[in-house]
């Protein structure tokens, strides 16, 4: 089989519990980022290794949306404001400048519960939200049949098999064709210093965040939304974005 020019990176935010989940983030979400492997090599590891060697002085820093947010080590260097504000100045320019193709999808959680009940996983159904729209955006740039690796941060022995099983059982049962002759399934250490993964990371919780306050102010959010994907008039909700229930 021809490999494809895409690749795609995938990570959450939230987790799957529909019992006992966190009042004040009711949310999961599964973003998928899809980039052109030439765009990959060529213009996003590099930006993401300078910022890297710029703020830390070394490239084994791993980029994680909630160590940023709270300035946790190894990113305690940001408590300082002028040092914030650049390195974030810094981030809105890797993905100003990087061409990036966004799709995710946000679970409600309580409304999922009240109308699916708890014993479905809602990170299977997010998941086949998702295949079903990155393959689409596939078959338009011609890639259909063409081995496209889709990338996952490994979460424990047990959870990768199980997801592996899931992502195998969506590509046996879809009506989609040529889907699952194009998508292929990775799995990778949680310490693989993936930039792509990274930057999936990155992706994940403010798009949550927006789903559950969109009138709050979102700056991550505003970054981010002119890459998710559109469909006709323009729309995000229901192409690039699947908001359920």
């Amino acid at each position: 089989m021809r490999r494809g020019d895409y690749i795609v990176y995938v990570d959450e935010s939230g987790d799957h519990n529909l019992v006992d989940f966190d009042p004040q983030y009711p949310r999961f979400v599964l973003a998928f980022c899809i980039v052109k492997i030439e765009h990959y090599v060529d213009h996003v590891v590099p930006f993401v290794q300078r910022l890297k060697f710029e703020f830390f002085g070394h490239d084994m820093v791993v980029l994680h949306e909630r160590e940023i947010r709270q300035r946790a080590r190894p990113f305690d260097n940001l408590m300082n404001e002028a040092i914030r504000t650049k390195f974030m100045t810094r981030v809105d320019e890797l993905f100003n400048s990087s061409r990036i193709g966004i799709v995710a999808s946000v679970i409600r959680k309580p409304e999922f519960r009240e109308r699916r009940g708890a014993q479905l996983n809602p990170y299977e159904v997010a998941l086949e939200f998702g295949l079903e729209r990155v393959f689409l955006q596939l078959q338009k740039r011609g890639q259909v049949g063409r081995k496209t690796f889709v990338v996952f941060e490994g979460r424990g022995r047990t959870e990768d098999r199980d997801l592996e099983l899931a992502f195998r059982r969506i590509l046996d049962t879809t009506t989609m064709r040529g889907m699952a002759q194009t998508l292929e399934f990775l799995c990778v250490d949680k310490k693989t210093n993936s930039s792509g993964l990274q930057i999936a990371d990155l992706v994940a919780r403010p798009i949550g965040i927006h789903d559950l306050r969109p009138s709050q102010s979102n700056h991550a959010w505003d970054v981010i939304e002119p890459k998710i994907v559109r469909g006709p008039n323009n729309r995000v909700r229901g192409y690039g974005l699947k908001i359920y229930p």
